[in-house]
């Protein structure tokens, strides 16, 4: 991996397929809307955006108040629908949360507690009294946190105040996988061959393995959102992720209950949407696919999917409406099937709850966000957020920035205005994905639909290094650079029209310039005449014009006719830019002839041997810790374990040696680059 990770997460849908009514088939992109019937009998349901105009009487008596019991793009999304429909709001916030977007958009905010989840946004009881104190009818608890917690549900119930979602015997049923998976075999749904019992302990587990058969997924019983999960292909394998997996689920759920099923490689993840009311009626909505993803975590997600027939979705879409059914579900729902080659398909799970995609590729980056611009005024955009320029994001909570929308009457044209959204989205303060995203959407295997569970691992099995330049490309950016750096030369000699210095100047001034980019010079003179510049790189000429004003997060410039989307993130006196041109930030030196000539005599920082040192690459908590001085350890040991938004990651001795000193214990918060350990 080539730097940290926060998701900016895409959801790509398409133009619609199959026969269903058209209200109904714009639910896929998870557009999500509130609408109750009236109180009094004790009824409610979550329905699609696309669906509340359906059937649905305007002086239908809604809520008067509702409190969320959630955070960010979740929470800014209810709360937006409820302005709309007249009816009040509550946010609930933490400490670290206080000045959060969702918390000024409420009518009212109470605070639940401090920083960490497990005392704020699960604490029950500081949740309970603020519905008490506030007077809300109901509770809309998003996803995530308490949103499939079926004491929450009960505690709700016997104070009579609705829960926005599914009943209690439903959240039961389907937010444990292991009676999940009974009731699936029950209503005669596909499921996945394995021990549908709670494993017991590591040695218990090995031996489970070993009668399903290598390669084996030990998955946490109450889990979600890739949590609690890991892939397991021999007994040490087993073993450690029944440890991992065991804590994290902990963590996460306060349940470390774990099953283990046979792993199906390679599968597409394909999700079916359903809609249940309390008179036992169900629908299934069509698909979204979810396949590529990282660490069980979605990144993309797509609807409809370029792989299933119409057979295929209707069948699946049966099973997912037998499920449903089969709980007496009445609310919105996801049922997950995994898809294998042959288009055989088995039961993963049931969300009782909104499903939308949240986390990172990679290793969460925290920080404050300087610059925050989203590409909402595009068409055939949609941006869900709950940030502003000046949010923080923290350790405490997932990492997720918004999630991307785009739509379109094809595919080509929803992939077209995915990549073009992406270009347009500032991000400045923490380490992002967008890089990611667009390499995704413009894969040649993503284009033709060819992708699987493991698309990212196999198209980066050496890690995700941003995009790689064709010829045209590496030249059109040195082009870029080079007029950048002369527009603000040339900028540098004015001061309110007048020259700050006395300079000798003509309308086409020409530059002798040495730019580097990954450690190769390149000879680049340039020529400038207004605001178009006259460029040779390596021989070649070229036109770029832009209007060069640099106080502008985003610079639209046309070389040769091509429109570029460029941001130059930083600039430094000695020529040093970082510029994110195509979504990846390229560091791009343009010196002039004489700094070019004394660049040679600069001395060389020498790099640290991170052989010996063992740095944090991430924030987070330390979980535990292995060694200590005066130990032996080998190469690849276990040193000690970082959890970083509930997910846990062994840190590893990069060689042989000697512990010299310890710089950390059980429960130390540290930061991306802190010192952990250090060998002799």
């Amino acid at each position: 991996m080539a730097g940290l990770w926060v998701g900016a997460v895409a959801l790509v849908t398409a133009g619609r397929r199959g026969k269903r009514p058209p209200q109904l088939m714009r639910s896929a992109a998870a557009l999500w809307t509130l609408k109750t019937i009236p109180r009094y009998s004790r009824s409610h349901l979550l329905v699609a955006r696309g669906l509340s105009s359906v059937g649905c009487d305007p002086n239908e008596k809604t809520f008067d108040k509702i409190l969320i019991a959630n955070r960010g793009e979740i929470a800014c999304r209810v709360i937006k629908t409820c302005k709309k429909m007249g009816i009040k709001t509550v946010a609930i916030h933490s400490d670290a949360d206080a000045s959060s977007v969702h918390v000024k958009m409420a009518d009212e905010a109470v605070c639940v507690g401090p920083a960490p989840s497990s005392k704020s946004y699960l604490n029950m009881d500081a949740i309970m009294e603020a519905i008490r104190r506030t007077r809300s009818q109901a509770v809309h608890p998003g996803y995530g946190f308490l949103s499939e917690n079926k004491e929450f549900a009960k505690r709700l119930a016997s104070e009579n105040v609705i829960f926005i979602g599914p009943d209690t015997h439903a959240i039961q049923a389907m937010g444990d996988k292991i009676e999940s998976k009974l009731l699936a075999k029950k209503a005669k749904v596909n499921t996945i061959p394995g021990f549908d019992g709670v494993v017991k302990d590591a040695d218990e587990a090995v031996r489970i393995a070993r009668e399903i058969g290598y390669p084996v997924m030990i998955k946490a019983s109450a889990g979600g959102g890739g949590k609690g999960m890991r892939i397991a292909w021999d007994d040490e394998e087993t073993r450690e992720g029944f440890r991992f997996s065991s804590q994290e689920a902990a963590s996460s759920f306060g349940d470390d209950r774990l099953l283990i099923e046979k792993f199906i490689n390679n599968p597409r993840h394909i999700e079916i949407q359903v809609l249940g009311d309390k008179h036992g009626n169900a629908l299934w909505l069509n698909e979204r696919e979810c396949s590529v993803q990282r660490r069980n975590q979605k990144v993309v997600e797509e609807a409809p999917s370029t792989f299933l027939d119409p057979e295929t979705r209707r069948a699946m879409g049966e099973q997912a409406v037998a499920l449903a059914k089969a709980v007496k579900y009445s609310s919105a729902g996801t049922v997950e099937f995994l898809v294998d080659s042959q288009k055989n398909f088995y039961f993963l799970e049931m969300n009782t709850r909104l499903q939308d995609p949240y986390k990172s590729f990679g290793l969460p980056s925290i920080g404050r966000l300087s610059q925050y611009q989203e590409p909402s005024h595009l068409p055939g955009v949609r941006v869900d957020s709950g940030i502003q320029p000046g949010s923080e994001i923290s350790i405490y909570y997932d990492p997720m920035i918004s999630k991307l929308i785009t739509y379109g009457s094809d595919r080509t044209e929803a992939l077209q205005r995915m990549e073009d959204a992406l270009d347009h989205y500032v991000i400045r303060g923490v380490t992002h994905n967008i890089a990611l995203l667009r390499e995704v959407i413009i894969n040649s295997r993503f284009v033709k639909g060819d992708i699987n569970t493991k698309f990212l691992s196999d198209v980066y099995p050496d890690g995700f290094k941003g995009h790689t330049l064709t010829e045209n490309e590496r030249k059109q950016l040195l082009a870029i650079a080079s007029s950048l750096f002369v527009a603000s030369q040339l900028r540098a000699q004015q001061f309110q029209g007048h020259s700050r210095v006395p300079v000798v100047r003509s309308d086409m001034a020409k530059w002798e310039l040495t730019v580097r980019l990954h450690e190769e010079d390149h000879a680049v003179t340039a020529s400038s005449r207004g605001s178009t510049f006259s460029v040779e790189v390596d021989g070649s000429k070229l036109n770029v014009s832009s209007t060069w004003n640099l106080a502008l997060p985003l610079l639209s410039v046309n070389v040769d006719g091509t429109e570029r989307t460029v941001q130059c993130l930083s600039r430094e006196a000695g020529g040093s830019m970082n510029i994110q041109f195509l979504g990846t930030v390229y560091k791009v030196h343009v010196l002039t002839k004489l700094a070019a000539e004394l660049s040679k005599f600069m001395l060389e920082k020498v790099a640290e041997d991170t052989s010996s040192v063992l740095r944090s690459p991430m924030p987070g908590v330390v979980v535990a810790v292995s060694v200590a001085p005066g130990d032996m350890v080998s190469e690849g040991q276990e040193i000690c374990v970082i959890e970083a938004m509930k997910m846990q990651n062994s840190m590893t001795a990069g060689k042989t040696g000697k512990v010299k000193s310890v710089q950390c214990k059980a429960g130390d918060t540290v930061g991306e680059g802190d010192l952990l350990v250090e060998l002799e």
